[in-house]
């Protein structure tokens, strides 16, 4: 375990760098030169920073910490979707996966290591919540996916989709930091727009985004859109109702002009009846959307089945009967532990043996 009592450096604003430096006679321009190192060039040692004076390394190594990633174990489908397991600083774990397609590659992200939500089509629930990310460590998985995607598919990573372990908007601070570097010209540069946020459905901070100008695209976990049946695979549904909902994504249109996207996992006899569709394309009138249609990857301990192809292809059929956008995504990397969570789920069980 490489816990320390040191400053972890990528936890400081620029002002609090700065701060920091300057009381150590440091001129005002070395801020700069070490935020670029850590949030340009994914710099994970002071010793690589070779424009610093050897005296200021030196000072930063006995005072601060950049604690970073490390791959624990990688698994290859069939399909190209490459999944990663990544030890923390403590000892946790968290997952990270790389899925080609034909006109891009998505590197799927982690927010939080475990979750709280208790989705019952989930395995990160199996985990439950043992702690947030720090924007650094949300920052690594972009950095450790693009160059993996880089020596795997000989180009860079195309998307970004934080829809891994964890629910981004319960680690608010962090995941917006992390976006900020992620897209900041002295970061990584990369376009807002091809980056996705997917939430569970937290009415308020739904809000928030909007209210803070998020430039990037929005996702809700929907997955049923009747309270009753959403509450019963998603508790979080109890305090964040359908209709709370449906009033924070007509605020975030408003203020944003960004189209949402419905996820919705079909799970056989459960979600996927004609009714079922009625109410999801009710729904979907509160907004411009599009729907993503996935089909369910079986999780260990979770009581649901995936849907039969032919009420699959009733459901889409009916949703763009009704004019909507409906893109069908198919279940990646079955024959690996491809569902979110269950990499993790599995070495974490190993490392309490």
């Amino acid at each position: 375990m490489q816990v320390s009592n040191k400053t972890d450096i990528r936890r400081l604003s620029a002002d609090e760098l700065k701060t920091m430096l300057e009381k150590e006679g440091q001129p005002a321009f070395r801020t700069k030169q070490i935020f670029q190192w850590l949030w340009q060039k994914g710099a994970n040692s002071f010793d690589q920073m070779s424009n610093l004076p050897q005296e200021l390394r030196a000072w930063l190594n006995e005072h601060c910490v950049i604690y970073t990633l490390k791959l624990e174990t990688t698994q290859k489908s069939d399909d190209g979707t490459i999944k990663s397991a990544f030890s923390l600083y403590d000892g946790k774990s968290i997952e990270g996966v790389l899925i080609p397609s034909l006109d891009r590659i998505t590197a799927c992200i982690s927010s939080q290591v475990g979750c709280s939500l208790q989705c019952t089509f989930c395995a990160t629930a199996q985990l439950n919540l043992q702690r947030n990310l720090s924007a650094g460590e949300i920052f690594d998985q972009v950095v450790f996916l693009n160059q993996q995607s880089n020596s795997q598919f000989h180009k860079p990573i195309s998307n970004i989709v934080i829809m891994g372990m964890g629910e981004p908007l319960l680690n608010y601070k962090s995941v917006m930091s992390a976006i900020n570097h992620i897209t900041s010209p002295d970061g990584l540069g990369m376009s807002p727009r091809r980056i996705t946020l997917s939430t569970s459905g937290i009415a308020k901070m739904i809000k928030q985004l909007a209210d803070d100008n998020f430039a990037c695209n929005l996702a809700l976990s929907l997955h049923a859109a009747d309270n009753v049946k959403r509450s019963q695979i998603m508790p979080i549904n109890d305090s964040n109702s359908l209709e709370m909902l449906a009033n924070a994504l007509k605020y975030f249109y408003e203020m944003t002009h960004t189209r949402i996207t419905y996820e919705y996992v079909l799970l056989r006899d459960f979600n996927d009846s004609m009714q079922d569709a009625k109410n999801l394309a009710l729904f979907c009138r509160h907004t411009p959307c599009k729907v993503n249609i996935i089909e369910f990857n079986p999780v260990s301990h979770a009581p649901h089945r995936a849907s039969t192809v032919e009420k699959t292809m009733a459901f889409i059929e009916y949703l763009q009967s009704k004019n909507i956008i409906v893109n069908m995504r198919r279940s990646r990397g079955k024959d690996i532990d491809a569902a979110c969570g269950q990499l993790a789920n599995k070495l974490a069980k190993k490392n309490a043996l």
